[in-house]
C-alpha cells in the first residue's frame, strides 16, 4: 500500500493502542486522535520507539465535546491534503445517564454522534483520500431496541448495557449509510466487532453489571487480538468490494435483523444531522 494518512480515535488504551501501533510498523503516518493528551503524548514516544516510524501525531479530540471534535477536524482540514483510513475506535458505556457539555446524553454522543461530526467534518479530506472510514461496533448491537422519539433516554429508565447496545447499532447503521452516501465519491465504510475484550472499557460499571463483567473476565480476549479485525480492514489490499458490511474475526458476517431496517437508518442519518447542524461550518 503507498503511502498511508491514517485517523484513529481512542487509542491510548485498548484495541486503538494496538490497532495504532501495528498500522505504524506497516508504515502509516498516524493521528491520534485523544481526550487527554499527555497520554497521547505518551503513546506517541511508545509507537516512534517501537517503530522507528516518527510520522506519528496527536490531537486534542474529545468525543462528547462536539466544539472540540470541530475544533480536531479543522486542524487536520489545516494540515493534510487528504485522509486515507478513518478508524473511530472510540466508545465508552456509563453506568448512570449522564450529559455532555452540548446536553446529550453521554453514550449516544461518544459512541456515534461525535463520529458523525468527524466524518462530516472531514468529507473534503476523505474524498480526496479515497477514504477507508472503520467504525468499532459490537455484538452488542443485538440487544438493541432504538426509540428515536428518545435518543437522549430523557422520557425512560437509563439502561447501560441497552444504551450501549444502540449506540452499537447506531454505529452499523451510519457504516451502511455511509457507504451508499459515499460510495459514488470512493469512500468506503465497515463496521466491525473486535471479540470480547480485556480491557479497561468498563471500569465505570457498578453492581450487577460490574459482576457480570468480572465473570466475562476469564473468556475475554487479549487487545491485541482484538484489534486485527480493525487492522486488516485498514491495511488489507481488497476489501472495498465488501464496503458496507459488518465483519467479525476479519469476515463479513450477517448483524442482526434491525441492523437492516432502511426506515430506522434513514431516521438516525436525519436526526444525527439535525444535531450536528450548529456545529458544522
Amino acid at each position: 500500500m503507498p503511502f498511508t494518512t491514517t485517523v484513529i480515535t481512542g487509542a491510548t488504551s485498548g484495541i486503538g493502542k494496538e490497532t495504532a501501533m501495528a498500522l505504524a510498523k506497516k508504515g502509516h503516518a498516524v493521528y491520534l486522535l485523544v481526550r487527554y493528551t499527555e497520554r497521547g503524548e505518551r503513546l506517541k514516544q511508545e509507537i516512534i520507539t517501537a517503530t522507528k516510524n516518527k510520522n506519528i501525531y496527536v490531537m486534542h479530540c474529545d468525543l462528547a465535546d462536539m466544539e472540540s471534535v470541530r475544533n480536531a477536524a479543522d486542524i487536520l482540514k489545516g494540515g493534510l491534503l487528504a485522509v486515507n483510513v478513518l478508524i473511530n475506535n472510540a466508545g465508552g458505556i456509563f453506568a448512570e445517564r449522564r450529559e455532555s457539555k452540548d446536553g446529550f446524553e453521554m453514550t449516544f454522543a461518544v459512541n456515534h454522534l461525535g463520529h458523525f461530526l468527524l466524518v462530516e467534518s472531514l468529507l473534503p479530506l476523505l474524498e480526496k483520500g479515497q477514504a477507508r472510514i472503520i467504525n468499532v461496533s459490537s455484538e452488542a448491537h443485538r440487544m438493541a431496541k432504538p426509540n428515536f422519539n428518545d435518543l437522549q433516554w430523557a422520557k425512560r429508565p437509563y439502561s447501560a448495557w441497552k444504551a450501549y447496545g444502540t449506540a452499537k447499532l447506531f454505529n452499523i447503521y451510519f457504516t451502511r449509510s455511509l457507504a451508499l452516501k459515499y460510495g459514488p465519491k470512493g469512500i468506503s465504510a465497515f463496521a466491525l466487532h473486535p471479540g470480547v475484550v480485556n480491557t479497561g472499557f468498563a471500569a465505570g460499571l457498578t453492581g450487577f453489571n460490574k459482576i457480570l463483567m468480572q465473570l466475562a473476565k476469564p473468556f475475554m480476549i487479549s487487545a491485541e487480538r482484538g484489534a486485527q479485525t480493525s487492522i486488516y480492514l485498514a491495511s488489507a489490499a481488497r476489501v472495498d468490494a465488501k464496503s458496507g458490511r459488518y465483519f467479525k474475526k476479519q469476515k463479513p458476517v450477517k448483524p442482526s435483523a434491525i441492523a437492516a431496517n432502511e426506515e430506522g437508518r434513514n431516521r438516525l442519518w436525519e436526526l444525527s444531522m439535525e444535531l450536528v447542524a450548529p456545529f458544522l461550518h
